[in-house]
């Protein structure tokens, strides 16, 4: 068994109840979410359709959106680390991906719009791995995959409401984008208002020695590796929508319904699948979520394509995967460099997702989008055998 077996004591005395302080980051997340999914619920149709990128060039914008904060997890991560500040490394992120909602007011050229998501993204990069280690410090080690099944949960109702909120704004401003970004915006302000007040940081003693070896070890390091090659395969979102969008023939107000449905189901299984991650073991429950999304663009691939099973099938994926992922390196990881190693999972995975939208948005640019389907879930297949027959865990 390759998971250590944590040393931390429960942070709370009534195993019943999540941590006050997993509920304040939840509902944190909950605001800045539907901050950031109105804006990615008319990204998509916005750049392809208003702004006529090809899907290649959409690929390497939305791979520059997921790929471009490599280096700063990481110098996040090990400076919240290094002087114990998680709170302040994470606030420094959800400002800057609030400042980054003016810049999409200003810009237009697909230059002008990577930078701006570049910034976007760097804030993403530097909150999400504080933020994930505040959740497990602050967690009984027992119940990990239920805290972050909770924050998720109270995560997506932001990511439920937030695609919801761009089509109210688009049918009131009668189709005006700005509008969108201008109310996103104002709700990222409240997140990190939010953040200020509400959440308590969360401070490890440091060793006399500190050391990144625990970093190094071969659990954790299984579990990075696998992740990064799944990640690699695995086609994201705006891509799902996009393909969904040409079947359904979706105009600009109802294209954000697709998000919708996809936070639905993600809301509603987020936390019994963190339950069951923690009864059954995480890496099966994590495994299982990629075989709901090879199920998802398998149906891509028939005659007639079933927009409800779809969208459930993605959502049952993220929500066997975003939190249980977490939940699974945070007991490899000492107290002490939580935030650093969540940093170098995340990033392994952040480079990932960059390689596979610019390789699925030059395949549908080359070959069309059922060949691009096509081996992307090839790919997925194969990985998906390796990843349960070398498992880096044993539960």
């Amino acid at each position: 068994m390759y998971i250590a077996t944590a040393r931390q004591a429960p942070v709370s005395g009534d195993r019943g109840r999540v941590a006050r302080n997993v509920l304040a980051l939840g509902l944190v997340s909950l605001v800045t979410d539907i901050s950031s999914e109105m804006v990615t619920a008319v990204l998509p149709l916005y750049f392809v359709v208003a702004l006529g990128l090809s899907p290649l060039q959409f690929g390497v914008l939305d791979g520059l959106y997921s790929g471009v904060t490599a280096v700063v997890r990481l110098l996040g991560g090990a400076a919240a680390d290094r002087w114990q500040r998680r709170k302040a490394v994470a606030m420094a992120g959800y400002g800057l991906s609030a400042a980054a909602k003016v810049g999409l007011l200003v810009v237009s050229s697909p230059v002008a719009l990577g930078g701006v998501l570049a910034v976007d993204r760097t804030g993403k990069g530097l909150r999400t791995a504080p933020r994930d280690a505040l959740i497990s410090l602050s967690s009984e080690p027992g119940a990990l995959g239920r805290a972050f099944g909770v924050h998720r949960a109270m995560d997506t109702v932001g990511a439920f409401i937030g695609p919801l909120a761009a089509m109210g704004v688009l049918w009131a401003s009668l189709g005006s984008y700005d509008a969108v970004f201008v109310t996103s915006f104002c709700f990222a302000v409240l997140g990190v208002v939010l953040l200020g007040v509400l959440v308590r940081d969360r401070r490890s003693p440091l060793p006399a020695r500190p050391s990144l070896k625990p970093l190094w070890r071969k659990g954790f390091r299984r579990i990075t590796g696998w992740a990064a090659v799944l990640g690699a395969v695995t086609v994201s979102d705006a891509f799902l929508y996009l393909l969904l969008q040409q079947e359904l023939r979706l105009d600009a107000v109802h294209f954000p319904l697709l998000a919708l449905g996809t936070a639905g189901v993600y809301l509603l299984l987020a936390v019994p699948l963190g339950r069951l991650a923690d009864r059954v073991g995480r890496w099966p429950v994590f495994l299982a979520g990629h075989v709901a999304l090879a199920a998802a663009f398998g149906l891509l691939l028939t005659p007639y394509v079933n927009v409800f099973v779809v969208l459930a099938l993605h959502g049952a994926f993220y929500a066997a995967t975003d939190g249980v992922l977490p939940a699974a390196a945070a007991p490899v990881l000492p107290d002490e460099l939580r935030t650093s190693g969540m940093a170098v999972l995340q990033t392994g995975q952040a480079l990932a997702k960059l390689v596979s939208s610019v390789l699925f948005g030059a395949m549908w640019t080359l070959w069309g989008a059922q060949t691009a389907v096509a081996v992307s879930l090839g790919a997925l297949a194969a990985v998906l055998v390796g990843a349960s027959v070398l498992r880096p865990l044993s539960s």
